[in-house]
């Protein structure tokens, strides 16, 4: 049977191909349609899902009744008779040949399967933490291989801890349910001088999780008007890092189980993704790469195949087809110290990790502020290393075995040696390579070594602020063309 998971009517649309336990095809619908966050699948992305087989079943990622009552409950009026909770109009629109029958999966039950089906665990802790799904906002549950879950503990709306980050991202100046990851970032150069006030006007921590004293859709205003923005970042991030400790060390107590899979639009912090790692609670964590609301297109086809996915990388989007470009990439990078690189699949996820990458040399000292220009981006912002997996701990104190899906920060060990990989904080966001993950990119870093000595590269997407990533060759091309950086493309020498 071919499954196709989708996400979508509300924001980062996706689609998933899955046919006997195989991801044949994952993809962003913005990639194609060149609008960041786009809620409608685009017609491309269903032509190209469509080479792996028509639908049987159509797993969509959420219940939309359950949804439409939460709208009216909110007194979101407009909203809730939109198209919204009518996906299956929305489906027939798609132009399929087949009829194909439509399951509803929870939304949280989306993201949990999502990480289990990919986890190759047995059993396992599960916790969903996002701004909201239907009605829940946070979830943990226990998980075993041919069993339903089992909720331990949940949290609903209005209690989001995802929406109170989301009202600090506004009140930081920034746009709230797209750049969150702006404030975690923020966070560092700033200090939690405002855990207290938090507490006292805005949340009640109760273990294994917490209560609001508001409804944060409401925001916060210009609460703390004097405030630093980065000291109100660093406050809500610590909060953050307490609430999904203590409920990841809660659920180990009632369960004993060794494994934790954390997914939700929460999971994409990875600072707390690294606190967690940090704790000790659990000799294993899973973070599937792709843990906010597009990968749940993937979730909701584990949960209607009933069955463990294969999980091979990350890889499953459009592909531009030949060898990596690893000569072409070191000549410019030694001529320039800068090149992009589109090759290969799509990354499904929200982080390139080397086949839609902008790649630079991180010794220079000013990198970051070139980067940062090049991309548009504010100056603050840091950058991600890439490096062999076998000699990563030699470089970082990385708290798990690997990273694979740049998911963890880790402090660098010759911060001197390598400033453009280097926050404020001392730290780095790690993505660790094996052959076995990409073998052009870990040929190509065994290279850059040998040449100049430099045992890492800097690692960042292939697109400037506001902008999908690059999905195929004429984007790459388009990007080149803005920025003056020169992209090499599979199958160049």
């Amino acid at each position: 049977m071919t499954i196709w998971g989708v996400s979508a009517l509300s924001h980062d649309a996706s689609l998933a191909v899955v046919t006997d336990g195989e991801i044949k095809f994952a993809a962003h619908a913005e990639r194609y349609s060149r609008k960041k966050g786009d809620p409608l699948l685009h017609p491309a992305m269903v032509q190209e899902a469509l080479r792996y087989g028509e639908p049987s079943l159509i797993a969509w990622y959420e219940r939309p009744t359950l949804k439409r009552a939460r709208y009216l409950r909110a007194g979101q009026w407009t909203e809730a008779f939109t198209a919204v909770d009518r996906p299956r109009s929305y489906i027939g629109s798609l132009g399929l040949r087949c009829s194909p029958r439509i399951r509803f999966v929870n939304h949280h039950l989306s993201h949990g399967s999502a990480g289990f089906a990919t986890s190759g665990f047995d059993e396992s802790v599960v916790i969903v933490a996002d701004a909201i799904g239907e009605w829940r906002t946070l979830s943990i549950s226990y998980y075993r291989r041919g069993e339903r879950p089992r909720l331990l503990h949940k949290r609903g709306y209005p209690h989001s801890l995802g929406l109170l980050y989301s009202a600090f991202t506004r009140r930081c100046g920034f746009r709230p349910n797209e750049e969150e990851y702006i404030v975690m970032g923020l966070a560092a150069t700033g200090e939690p001088r405002h855990e207290y006030e938090i507490c006292r006007d805005l949340i009640e921590l109760r273990p294994p999780s917490f209560r609001l004293k508001f409804n944060p859709h409401r925001g916060i205003g210009n609460w703390l008007p004097r405030a630093r923005a980065e000291d109100l970042a660093a406050s809500i991030q610590r909060i953050t890092e307490r609430v999904m400790v203590e409920a990841a060390a809660w659920a180990h107590r009632a369960t004993g189980s060794p494994h934790l899979i954390f997914m939700g639009g929460m999971a994409l912090n990875c600072v707390v993704n690294s606190r967690l790692a940090e704790s000790g609670t659990y000799d294993k964590i899973w973070i599937f790469p792709n843990p906010g609301d597009a990968g749940s297109s993937v979730g909701a086809a584990a949960f209607a195949s009933g069955s463990e996915l294969n999980w091979r990388s990350p890889y499953l989007g459009t592909d531009i087809p030949g060898p990596y470009p690893v000569a072409t990439v070191l000549a410019e990078l030694q001529r320039s110290r800068l090149v992009g690189v589109a090759a290969g699949r799509a990354e499904f996820g929200p982080r390139a990790l080397g086949n839609r990458s902008l790649l630079a040399d991180p010794t220079v000292d000013d990198m970051q502020a070139l980067l940062n220009s090049v991309k548009g981006r504010e100056p603050f912002r840091p950058f991600a290393p890439v490096v062999r997996a076998e000699i990563a701990h030699e470089l970082f104190d990385l708290p798990v075995p690997e990273s694979p899906y740049m998911q963890y920060v880790a402090r660098c060990r010759e911060p001197d040696r390598y400033p453009g990989i280097v926050h404020v904080d001392g730290t780095s966001r790690v993505q660790t390579v094996r052959p076995e993950d990409h073998r052009g990119l870990h040929d190509l870093l065994t290279r850059w070594e040998c040449l100049t000595g430099s045992r890492l590269l800097l690692n960042t997407s292939l697109n400037i602020k506001g902008e999908p990533l690059a999905n195929d060759a004429a984007h790459a091309r388009a990007f080149a063309a803005h920025t003056g950086v020169r992209v090499a493309c599979a199958g160049e020498a």
